[in-house]
């Protein structure tokens, strides 16, 4: 299995109650590892660890767009 980290920047506005539910959100992807907020130094950052082969970055994308559309994928 192979791993890719993707780091999503959303609207710092974003209610922290919908942070958390975001990030549950995606850990109920099949294939995403990890997702979480680095709430206190980088609040409207939110990284993603998947395994490209099960779910596709942009997919995952998608899907943060459905909470925030502005959000975007920063390129590491």
């Amino acid at each position: 299995m192979s791993t890719a980290d993707m780091l999503i920047h959303v609207q710092p506005e974003l209610d922290p109650q919908v942070r958390k539910d975001l990030e549950r959100k995606l850990l109920g992807r099949v294939g995403v590892e990890c997702a979480e907020f680095e709430h206190k130094p980088h609040p409207h950052e939110i990284t993603v660890r998947y395994d490209p082969d099960e779910i596709a970055g942009m997919a995952i994308l998608q899907v943060v767009k459905k909470i925030d559309p502005h959000a975007s994928n920063v390129r590491m």
